[in-house]
């Protein structure tokens, strides 16, 4: 019992990775609001705010949704270093 009340404790106290995001960049770039968006993907309106913030980390599931509205890879919206500028990311492209 005591194993698993390790493992417990080590999984609670571990330190999660910040998951970078341009949620609220696509969300404007779509002209749907936080509640609208939450509709599509089927969460509350609270729960973007949390993901626009970055206050919490969505679930792979949730990633994928999201993805799915904007007709996006997830690794175009989500990443666990900061992002540069969609602009940024575009001229890169345009030059290779």
């Amino acid at each position: 019992m005591l194993h698993i009340y390790n493992i417990m404790l080590y999984i609670y106290t571990m330190e999660s990775r910040n998951i970078y995001n341009r949620i609220a960049v696509l969300r404007k770039e779509k002209l749907l609001t936080r509640k609208e968006l939450a509709d599509k993907i089927g969460v509350n309106f609270q729960t973007i705010g949390y993901l626009e913030r970055e206050e919490y980390n969505p679930s792979l599931d949730l990633a994928f949704r999201i993805g799915k509205v904007f007709d996006l890879p997830i690794d175009i919206i989500f990443s666990t270093e900061p992002l540069k500028p969609l602009s940024q990311l575009l001229n890169n492209n345009k030059e290779k």
